[in-house]
């Protein structure tokens, strides 16, 4: 009997990556494309690329495909799938000029009162008189999973969650149904759900089996949580890439505008969480990859700095500080190259710590253990202060890699408990 295979893609912020994972959930294969321009013709152009660059017998039994892009990525389609607006990246912040329009119609303290949101962008593109000429308001998962089934105006509802779809109740709330736009908007399904065979023409052109399917997909960073492979209630995801990224599995929703605080559905369990704009670009904006590694292993993890940053290359915080004017805090610098790096690290895991109490104030469960994605997990001494700081188990992602969590999506779908 022949091998099944599930391939997840991993449209991120810096390239996309590939992994193909078997049954047993083994990884079969893993591609990579970095440094991609962010433009439909060039997320195509990777799509296909990866795609001809699957081994043969993978795509003879591929099963399914999922995919997962960044959050609030988006563009506007004609009824053939055509792009007739450029993509507005996840950090696109040109919703700003419209946010006021937003009270028209919008609830106040709503997740859509943000200037990157699927829904401020989409207000924008009207703004410009864009709107009129589109069939389709498509975030770039939706986009990319229709080039390979063919049916435009699918969601899933990870994505349409800053779009103003209500996740609690699966349906676009009154206020957005009753809005002139509202045709515009994705059909929403389950991530992982929605399974649609792939068009006869892709597999015949790329040898995949011709009952492969394409399931609905969802965000890089709910697909990075799905990779850990956390499942249990009080289990946590940071995320430490260039920026801060908290996820913590509950068992309810939680959200707080006010603190950038809000809930992603996961299953019957809920994915509360938060970002802060300290990271990984602030240390590398000090250090190179070669200072960062081998000052590091000078520190002592157990004793502290007695610096009190908080480390911010521009002003503004959305978490768990949401201030767009606080200030970063960099000084005194001390003449030490080694104790400067040391309160860096220290501040970023403070931030994360206050992060996390910051949920449980507001109603999540307590942490039991951290899981690390992304770069600064590759830190033995940054993973020792941050534990000493949380006061739980913090260990390494065991697949660090979003696309991994979309092979995962592709099998299973999302946990039913």
């Amino acid at each position: 009997m022949a091998a099944s295979f599930y391939l997840g893609l991993d449209f991120g912020t810096s390239g996309v990556r590939a992994i193909a994972i078997t049954e047993e959930q083994k990884i079969a294969q893993t591609m990579s494309l970095d440094a991609i321009d962010q433009t439909p013709q060039a997320w195509h152009d990777a799509l296909w690329y990866l795609l001809a660059e699957l081994n043969s017998d993978i795509r003879q039994n591929l099963q399914v495909i999922a995919l997962n892009g960044t959050s609030g990525t988006v563009l506007l389609c004609d009824a053939a799938g055509n792009p007739t607006t450029e993509a507005l990246l996840y950090n696109d912040d040109r919703g700003r000029s419209v946010l006021s329009s937003l009270t028209n119609f919008a609830p106040p303290e709503h997740l859509v009162y943000s200037a990157t949101s699927s829904l401020a962008k989409l207000i924008w593109f009207e703004a410009q008189g864009l709107a009129n000429q589109a069939s389709y308001f498509l975030h770039q998962t939706d986009w990319l999973s229709a080039l390979l089934h063919g049916q435009w105006g699918l969601s899933d509802y990870h994505n349409a969650l800053k779009l103003g779809y209500d996740v609690e109740n699966f349906a676009y709330p009154p206020w957005l149904q009753s809005h002139a736009l509202f045709s515009l908007l994705p059909q929403i399904e389950t991530p992982g759900g929605g399974r649609r065979p792939i068009l006869p023409a892709i597999a015949q052109r790329f040898g995949i089996n011709p009952a492969c399917q394409v399931c609905a997909g969802t965000t890089d960073s709910i697909a990075a949580f799905m990779a850990s492979g956390v499942q249990q209630v009080g289990e946590a995801v940071t995320s430490l890439g260039s920026t801060l990224v908290l996820k913590l599995l509950g068992d309810r929703p939680v959200q707080d505008l006010e603190t950038g605080v809000y809930s992603h559905r996961f299953g019957k369990l809920w994915l509360v969480g938060g970002a802060s704009n300290t990271g990984g670009a602030v240390l590398k904006h000090y250090f190179d990859e070669t200072q960062l590694q081998e000052l590091s292993a000078t520190i002592d993890p157990s004793q502290d700095s007695g610096l009190n940053y908080y480390p911010l290359l521009k002003p503004g915080d959305r978490f768990p500080v949401n201030d767009p004017n606080l200030q970063p805090r960099l000084t005194p610098r001390p003449a030490d190259s080694r104790q400067f790096l040391q309160g860096l690290l220290e501040a970023i895991a403070r931030i994360e710590a206050q992060g996390y109490r910051q949920l449980e104030a507001l109603g999540a469960p307590s942490v039991k253990t951290v899981f690390t994605a992304g770069g600064g997990g590759k830190n033995p001494t940054w993973t020792k202060i941050r534990a000493r700081y949380l006061g739980c188990p913090v260990d390494v992602s065991p697949q660090p890699e979003a696309a991994y969590g979309s092979a995962i999506l592709a099998q299973g779908g999302l946990p039913s408990s």
